[in-house]
């Protein structure tokens, strides 16, 4: 890693290093707020399960928070293009403590998905603004590399979250356990008031299509839809599921195998999708994703869990960052919150339909052709990247010359 040094500007006001101070107090904010999330995340699908919803309802459940994260998707860009992205992610990121605060009061199935909603304006927000304001404070020559180790910041913490979250769990219970994520994340909106991102009104805030979705990045906001539809399902789902198969001890450690391979794998595709091109990356990435849900389907120990988890990490923990890269390429600057608004109106869909489709398989199939069933969205997305591999190299080619 470089040394974080004061940034410095070369005479088109861009940063020269990835890590420069703006970049590195980013960071540092992301990191916080997703040790939050991964703690809790984790947890909400158990804590139902535990209130007696079945496979169904811990779908709808899972999937409640995309109702108003789509609906503030409506404001989230434009107002990420128009005013002080730290302020903006300072609010959400109350509001995600205000989420988890509602969990831990929370007593039955109705009050869980009333704070899920809440939860999901608040991520309407925070992830699409911290992409936006790692990527203003990126050079332009090493934009994919940059973008992939920002998101160590979220790898980091799937590292410790989930496990940390469930061994909370044993000794607090459910409730103090969501207080406790609550404070964290409070914290971290402290910390992201720290930021000192330069800032200068260019615009008013209006609201129109072109300022919600730019059109541009659809295809990587489709791609990542596809992703997430399986994504999805290891949250939803996966702690259940190593339950029944009687491998319900140390579980937690899935993601902390698939994090810190994730630590080795996204410096380096970011840096091979830099040089080579994301189509020759992303395509043995989905792959290997779909490996990993074959495995899964078979697993029947811990340590066919913890291998799954490996090779999990060298696909979707290595595709998305490429992809999201790809999608804030497609824009000029002023537009990257839309870019990134897009992006992750690809997520919050293939978060609303994955754990749907994936309770109602389990409802009636099982478990094991859940896992199976889930390898059909990546088929679907190595056709579209096959299909726009020309296009794909263009966009990346445009944003080379247009940096020179």
């Amino acid at each position: 890693m470089e040394n974080i040094i004061p940034e410095k500007r070369n005479t088109g006001n861009e940063p020269t290093k990835i890590w420069n101070r703006v970049f590195v107090s980013i960071f540092i904010a992301t990191m916080v707020m997703n040790l939050g999330q991964q703690m809790m995340n984790s947890l909400v699908a158990v804590y139902a399960h535990s209130l007696g919803a079945t496979a169904t309802m811990v779908g709808v459940i899972m999937s409640m928070f995309t109702v108003t994260a789509l609906l503030f998707k409506v404001i989230s860009g434009p107002a990420i293009d128009t005013y002080n992205k730290k302020y903006i992610l300072m609010g959400a990121i109350l509001t995600l403590a205000l989420a988890y605060f509602g969990y831990g009061i929370s007593k039955s199935v109705p009050m869980l998905i009333g704070v899920r909603l809440i939860q999901g304006a608040g991520q309407a927000f925070s992830a699409t603004c911290c992409l936006a304001l790692a990527a203003d404070a990126l050079p332009t020559n090493r934009f994919g590399a940059g973008i992939s180790f920002f998101s160590l910041a979220q790898v980091v913490c799937q590292a410790i979250g989930p496990t940390a979250g469930l061994a909370l769990v044993d000794v607090f219970g459910y409730n103090t356990t969501f207080i406790i994520g609550s404070a964290i994340m409070f914290f971290a909106a402290i910390i992201a008031m720290q930021i000192k991102n330069p800032y200068t009104k260019t615009k008013k805030f209006k609201i129109s299509l072109d300022s919600i979705i730019a059109k541009e990045a659809i295809l990587p906001a489709t791609i990542l839809l596809l992703l997430n539809v399986a994504f999805t399902v290891i949250g939803s789902f996966l702690i259940i599921f190593a339950s029944k198969q009687g491998v319900e001890s140390n579980i937690g450690l899935f993601f902390t195998v698939y994090a810190l391979t994730m630590l080795i794998t996204r410096p380096l595709v970011g840096k091979l999708s830099d040089r080579f091109g994301i189509v020759k990356v992303i395509i043995p990435a989905i792959i290997m994703n779909a490996a990993a849900f074959v495995i899964i389907s078979l697993a029947d120990s811990l340590i066919v869990f913890l291998t799954a988890a490996f090779v999990f990490a060298f696909g979707f923990g290595a595709c998305q960052p490429a992809i999201q890269s790809l999608a804030m390429k497609c824009v000029p600057k002023e537009r990257r919150g839309a870019a990134s608004s897009t992006s992750y109106i690809g997520n919050d869909l293939g978060n609303l339909i994955g754990p749907l489709l994936a309770g109602a398989v389990i409802e009636w199939f099982g478990y094991v052709t859940m896992w199976r069933v889930m390898i059909f969205p990546m088929i679907i997305a190595i056709v579209i990247v096959l299909a726009f591999r020309k296009k794909f190299a263009s966009i990346e080619d445009n944003f080379r010359i247009n940096a020179n």
